[in-house]
């Protein structure tokens, strides 16, 4: 049996591939809306994203502002069907888009990409600080 290279995330979500598409966009572009089916998790290479809340009133309020190494749209792994944020883009962006289908599949198969992408989660959802 022949020992498998590991990958470098990294350089794997730089990469177009199957259910991968590596996109640019302009400043103050969506990515995506709120209400839109969340059917695919993104990864920032360069520029900054923000993500925005719309309330029943109209208000909007930024959730957070996400910069290169970042993820977004992770919802989608855990239920969410439809999106609860708008992505807009703070300055020119480079983008990584990864269908769920594909997310799903690569967390599997790939340990090295699924601990970037678990620690990842953790770090930002939890809070936890890498040691």
């Amino acid at each position: 049996m022949r020992k498998r290279v590991p990958i470098d995330p990294r350089k794997f979500l730089a990469k177009v591939g199957d259910g991968k598409t590596i996109l640019t966009y302009r400043k103050n572009q969506n990515v995506f809306s709120q209400g839109e089916v969340a059917d695919a998790v993104f990864y920032i290479q360069k520029g900054n994203i923000k993500l925005i809340v719309v309330s029943e009133q109209g208000k909007e309020a930024v959730v957070a502002i996400l910069g290169p190494g970042h993820f977004f749209g992770e919802g989608c792994l855990n239920g969410h069907p439809l999106r609860i944020a708008t992505a807009r883009t703070v300055d020119e962006c480079v983008i990584t888009r990864l269908e769920k289908a594909t997310m799903i599949a690569t967390v599997h198969k790939e340990p090295e990409f699924s601990e970037l992408f678990m620690s990842y989660l953790l770090i930002v959802t939890v809070g936890l600080k890498k040691t």
